[in-house]
């Protein structure tokens, strides 16, 4: 009786081509990591912005800080994914300081 089955040589062979793969891919993962980061926190500072908006929207108010933003339940942090903290102004736009972390 004939059964069927993976050899052991056949699932070196398999596990050597999966090592490759991981080898070519992880390293390209790492080298965009900081890029990565730093669109995330673009796209943090875009959600920050909706999320005053629809402060102004629910209050017919601007908020006067972050804090009170994350207080009242609109954002759950202040900082980006790259660790800069956003910052708002007093027109209630919101930025993310590039250099302080």
């Amino acid at each position: 009786m004939k059964q069927k089955g993976f050899t052991l040589i056949e699932m070196l062979i398999v596990l050597l081509v999966i090592s490759v793969l991981l080898v070519i891919t992880v390293p390209n993962i790492v080298k965009h990591q900081k890029s990565i980061r730093n669109k995330g926190c673009e796209a943090f500072v875009k959600m920050v912005q909706a999320q005053v908006e629809a402060y102004q929207i629910d209050n017919e108010t601007m908020p006067a800080s972050l804090d009170e933003l994350q207080s009242k339940g609109y954002i759950e942090k202040t900082t980006c994914p790259n660790g800069s903290k956003v910052a708002m102004d007093a027109e209630g736009k919101v930025t993310a300081d590039a250099g302080k972390k």
